[in-house]
C-alpha cells in the first residue's frame, strides 16, 4: 500500500473513533412488553411478527434485536392475568427507539401485533442494558 494512502486511512479511522467518543458512550436499552395474545390468533401474531414487524424493525437506526418470548411457566411469583407472551426489543439508545416508535413504518407494523391481543392494557417496562 502506498504510504500516503495508508496515512489517509489511519487519519480517517482516528477521526471516526474521536467522533464516536465525543458523541458519548452508547447506552443500550431493552423494552419488555407483556402481552395477552388471543389464543385463537396466536399463529397470526407469530406470522405477523416474523414477516411484517421484524423485517421492518431491523431497517431502523439503533436496532439491535427483537424477540417474541412465549411464556412457559412462572417459577416464582405470579403471572399477570392473561399474559402468554413477552415482546423484547433492544435498541442502542432510548432516543433512537423513540424515533422508531414515531415513524410511519412503526405505526403501520405494530397494529399487526396489537390487533391480535385479547387486551390492549399491557405492561411496558424499559430497562438499561449493563
Amino acid at each position: 500500500m502506498k504510504r500516503r494512502t495508508c496515512l489517509k486511512t489511519m487519519l480517517a479511522a482516528g477521526a471516526s473513533a474521536a467522533s464516536a467518543v465525543a458523541a458519548g458512550p452508547a447506552h443500550p436499552i431493552q423494552l419488555h412488553v407483556d402481552l395477552a395474545v388471543d389464543p385463537a390468533r396466536e399463529k397470526e401474531m407469530l406470522h405477523n411478527f416474523e414477516t411484517i414487524f421484524r423485517p421492518e424493525a431491523v431497517k431502523h437506526p439503533g436496532y439491535i434485536d427483537v424477540k417474541m418470548l412465549k411464556l412457559r411457566s412462572a417459577l416464582q411469583g405470579s403471572v399477570p392475568t392473561g399474559v402468554n407472551y413477552r415482546f423484547c426489543l433492544t435498541y442502542q439508545s432510548e432516543p433512537l427507539r423513540q424515533k422508531w416508535v414515531a415513524s410511519a413504518e412503526h405505526k403501520r407494523v405494530w397494529p399487526t401485533i396489537e390487533n391480535t391481543l385479547s387486551s390492549k392494557d399491557y405492561t411496558v417496562l424499559l430497562f438499561d442494558v449493563s
